[in-house]
C-alpha cells in the first residue's frame, strides 16, 4: 500500500543519521570525567532519542546537580568528533531525493536542540535535502521526552494538516507524537528502538530499511530503484 503524504516529518539520530557510537561514546566520556561508573553500552543506547537531561537522570551515580555539566562536556566532545563520525544510513540520501522529486515536503523533527541538529545536517551535507529543521530550543528543560510540541511546531509553521502528513522515526517518542496529532507514522526498523517498542507504541507501518521506506511512501518501483542504486554504489566501492 502506498501512503503518499504531502509532507514527511523525519527523526534525526537513528532515522536519517547513524551516530556510529558518537552519542554513546560522548556520554561515556562525560560520565568518566565526572567519575560516574560506566553503565554499559546497552544502557547508553537507550539515551538516543529522548532529551539528554532525562536520560542522564536515569544513570546510576548521576545526581540532579551534575546534569548540566555532564551535558556541557558531552556537547563539547560531540562537536569535536561526533558529528563528523556520524553517517547518513545507506539509502537515506536516495530516499530524500526521491521524495523531493515526487513533490513531498520534508521536515526534520528531532529532540536535539535545533542549533545542534542544523550543525549535524550541515556537516553531513543533508541540510539542502530537507525543507525545514525543527528541534528543541535547548535541552528541553527536563520537562518531558515528548516530541508532541516539535511536531506541532512543524504543522503550525508550514500550515500543514496532520492528516496529510506522516512521521518517520525509530523510537516510541516519534510514534507517540504522531499519534497525539492523529498523524500516520512509520517505524524506522534500522534505528535504536528495543525489540517491540515501535509495535507497542502503535506505529502505523514499519520499514526494515530506507529502501522499504521509499516503497511505503512512493511504491515498489521507488524501492527497487533505490536498492539498485545501493547495489551499484557498493559494487563501485568494491572495485575502487
Amino acid at each position: 500500500m502506498i501512503i503518499a503524504p504531502s509532507a514527511v516529518l523525519l527523526d534525526l539520530d537513528g532515522t536519517l543519521v547513524d551516530p556510529a557510537g558518537a552519542i554513546t561514546s560522548g556520554i561515556r566520556h562525560a560520565l568518566k570525567q565526572a567519575d560516574v561508573p560506566d553503565p554499559g553500552e546497552e544502557k547508553l543506547r537507550t539515551l538516543i532519542g529522548p532529551p539528554l537531561v532525562l536520560g542522564l537522570a536515569e544513570i546510576d551515580g548521576v545526581e540532579p546537580h551534575m546534569i548540566d555539566d555532564l551535558i556541557a562536556v558531552y556537547r563539547a566532545e560531540y562537536a569535536a568528533t561526533g558529528m563528523a563520525d556520524s553517517r547518513p544510513y545507506p539509502g537515506i540520501r536516495e530516499v530524500l531525493a526521491a521524495l523531493r522529486e515526487a513533490g513531498i515536503d520534508l521536515y526534520v523533527a528531532t529532540a536535539k536542540p535545533t542549533k545542534i541538529a542544523r550543525q549535524l545536517l550541515d556537516i553531513q551535507g543533508l541540510t539542502g535535502a530537507v525543507d525545514g529543521i525543527f528541534g528543541n530550543d535547548d535541552e528541553a528543560n527536563g520537562n518531558s521526552a515528548s516530541k508532541r510540541h516539535i511536531v506541532a511546531a512543524v504543522l503550525e509553521a508550514h500550515g500543514l494538516a496532520a492528516e496529510h502528513c506522516i512521521m518517520v522515526g525509530d523510537r516510541r517518542y516519534d510514534i507517540e507524537a504522531a499519534n497525539d496529532h492523529n498523524m500516520a507514522s512509520i517505524g524506522a526498523g534500522w534505528g535504536f528502538a528495543p525489540p517491540g517498542e515501535l509495535e507497542a507504541s502503535g506505529a502505523g507501518a514499519h520499514a526494515k530499511d530506507p529502501a522499504e521506506l521509499a516503497g511505503l511512501l512512493l511504491g515498489n518501483a521507488a524501492e527497487e530503484t533505490i536498492r539498485t542504486q545501493l547495489t551499484n554504489k557498493n559494487n563501485e566501492g568494491a572495485r575502487a
